[in-house]
């Protein structure tokens, strides 16, 4: 049954190997780039204060203990399925491999909805005043409009959008650089510390939130069997993407603390738009609301297209009840896990904000990277006979350990993370055992 979820690459189809360094890199970068820094600036800033660069460059250090344990497991494995596949290696637990599955899934959705609700909110307002709740609300028709008719996502799109992303980030680093040079805004507030529990507790919780924004490179795995030289491109565009992200992130903080105060930010659904509309470098404000606009919506729509996917794929395997596994007659799109996957998503954006949401999308990621982690370690007993990276053994051991103690409540995370995160979890346990008391013994996957 396992190998339903993780088609380990044994079948007589492989994909195209047709992706170069360059654009791995590109891909890379565009994955970890867009919903995350433009809508979670000002509520990092509500866990230190005006040092809200130091909560980015931590996540981005922590980021790459776990990005060793990919980059080996990347190489040595280099097909699509990514953490579900390792962990399927590793434990060859069937039921462990669905839910680590399931919750890569269910992250894509809680990090959807977080974006529809960063979409509803101030980037919006330039255009159009609506209650956030309410343009969350269309955003998610729109994405899932989009998704029905059908799309085909390609990694040109996504070089598209990667430059759009950077250029908007690109923009508020050349107006902190204008900024210093000019004496504006006031550098200072960058060193200042005012957590609510002391510095410690308050940069660890500040980091935890901060991770949202790095975790776009645990989707950059799902490329390793298109890739030209896996072996050797990917821990480059890996790692590579990683520093270009993280330089990126947290110069950005950087300006957004030292031009605007950190009451505003952390107020704001909109905290990059704060630093255009204050600075002295003119841009106009509403296109860096659309750029912003397109960061979030890309964030969101490829999120979608994901989660309905792999539910649609458990299904065509058995995994779960074949009634998700239904396509569209007309647009040859899988409709029913379309429904199912926007309908958690519409209860999570009206249930919860972005910070909450971006929350669970990492307490669900950080406890995938627990397992990642570990199966590196496991897997150096299964040898290949090609050459690939290979992670010095502290790096995924430590790895572990820090996202097992990101995932404690002494971050500061809210009960009501871990119970959206425990019931999403949940839904997947109740499909798994419905679809094992229903399936006849004949038609059981194997």
């Amino acid at each position: 049954m396992a190998e339903a979820i993780v088609d380990s690459g044994s079948g007589q189809h492989s994909l195209k190997r047709v992706i170069g360094r360059r654009v791995l890199l590109l891909f890379v970068v565009g994955d970890i780039l867009g919903a995350g820094i433009y809508a979670l600036v000002g509520k990092v800033a509500g866990y230190v204060g005006g040092a809200l660069w130091l909560p980015f460059l931590v996540a981005f250090v922590l980021a790459a203990l776990t990005a060793t344990a990919y980059a080996e497991l990347v190489g040595k494995y280099p097909q699509a399925a990514g953490a579900a596949l390792y962990v399927n290696k590793a434990f060859n637990v069937p039921f462990v491999t669905f839910i680590v599955a399931f919750a890569v899934m269910m992250s894509g959705i809680t990090s959807a909805s977080a974006a529809a609700r960063a979409f509803g909110g101030n980037y919006l307002a330039e255009f159009v005043t609506l209650p956030v709740i309410v343009g969350a609300f269309i955003f998610l028709g729109l994405v899932t409009l989009v998704n029905f008719i059908g799309i085909s996502e390609s990694v040109k799109v996504n070089v598209v959008l990667t430059v759009i992303e950077a250029f908007g980030l690109l923009v508020i680093i050349a107006i902190g650089v204008y900024a210093l040079l000019s004496g504006q805004g006031e550098p200072a507030r960058a060193l200042e510390f005012h957590p609510a529990n002391g510095a410690f507790l308050g940069v660890l919780g500040g980091t935890a939130l901060a991770f949202y924004a790095l975790l776009g490179f645990e989707d950059s795995v799902n490329l390793a069997e298109e890739s030209k030289d896996p072996q050797r491109d990917f821990p480059r565009a890996l790692f590579g993407g990683l520093i270009v992200a993280g330089l990126i992130y947290v110069a950005v903080a950087f300006t957004a603390t030292m031009l605007v105060d950190t009451r505003t930010l952390e107020s704001s659904t909109g905290p990059l738009l704060e630093v255009v509309k204050v600075a002295g470098l003119a841009f106009p404000p509403k296109l860096f609301a659309l750029i912003a606009l397109l960061a979030v919506g890309n964030t969101a729509l490829i999120n979608m297209l994901m989660a309905s996917r792999l539910v649609y794929g458990m299904a065509r395997e058995g995994i779960v009840p074949k009634i998700f596994a239904a396509v569209h007659p007309a647009r040859s799109t899988p409709w029913v896990s379309i429904v199912f996957t926007v309908g958690i998503a519409a209860v999570l954006v009206a249930t919860g904000d972005v910070g909450n949401l971006a929350d669970t999308t990492v307490l669900l990621l950080l406890c995938v990277f627990v397992m990642v982690n570990v199966a590196v370690l496991i897997l150096r007993k299964d040898r290949v006979e090609h050459d690939h990276f290979r992670a010095p053994s502290w790096m995924p051991v430590l790895g572990a350990l820090v996202c097992l103690v990101l995932v404690l409540p002494i971050t500061g995370r809210g009960a009501d993370v871990y119970l959206r995160a425990g019931v999403l979890i949940a839904i997947g346990v109740i499909l798994w055992f419905v679809n094992r008391l229903f399936l006849s013994e004949g038609e059981h996957p194997s």
